[in-house]
């Protein structure tokens, strides 16, 4: 028989201080912070959307991929996209991966994306590290538990999470710093 204390959350098990520091308790229940950014759509399912490590530090302000990605998505020109923090002269940009819509050439788009892009979000969110433009942004497949999956609609489990550390390394070798403490000197 598997025990809790010998796999699943080792780390916690007999371990007082940091059990109380993710498990917190509210007036609707004890609840684990796990460091995911989810939702609850209407019909009571959760979607896993962000973590809270992913959080891009732009000079000072904590930057949600996922907020500049819906953003992006609402661009008629866009039909998928990722946002990483890329070093660029030793300080952390958002760079966009978008997947353009058929028939869309990513030559003339990046110019028109980042204005409008621009006309709708604060300084320290404009794509500074650039937009690159991709065939497909890499996902996790979907993982339900089987009594789950019966339960989604299809269409809300076609993709995964965005496997982010590889766009992440796609950025640093496109246009990041090549050496972070020499990038600062």
């Amino acid at each position: 028989m598997l025990m809790i204390g010998d796999s699943l959350m080792k780390g916690y098990w007999r371990n007082a201080p940091a059990t109380n520091e993710i498990f917190v308790e509210q007036s609707d229940g004890r609840w684990m912070r796990t460091g995911d950014i989810a939702y609850v759509n209407n019909k009571g399912y959760f979607f896993i959307v962000d973590r809270m490590k992913e959080l891009i530090k732009v000079k000072g302000n904590q930057v949600a991929p996922a907020e500049l990605e819906a953003l992006l998505l609402e661009h008629p020109a866009v039909q998928d996209a990722c946002v990483v923090g890329v070093v660029i002269k030793g300080e952390e940009v958002p760079r966009a991966y978008v997947v353009p819509q058929q028939g869309k050439g990513s030559g003339e788009l990046e110019g028109g994306i980042q204005k409008w892009f621009r006309e709708r979000t604060s300084r320290f969110k404009w794509l500074v590290g650039g937009i690159g433009f991709v065939e497909a942004i890499p996902k996790n497949p979907v993982c339900l538990w089987p009594f789950l999956l019966l339960a989604v609609p299809a269409n809300e489990t076609k993709s995964g999470k965005i496997l982010r550390k590889i766009m992440r390394e796609k950025a640093k070798a496109e246009v990041g710093d090549k050496d972070p403490v020499q990038a600062k000197l």
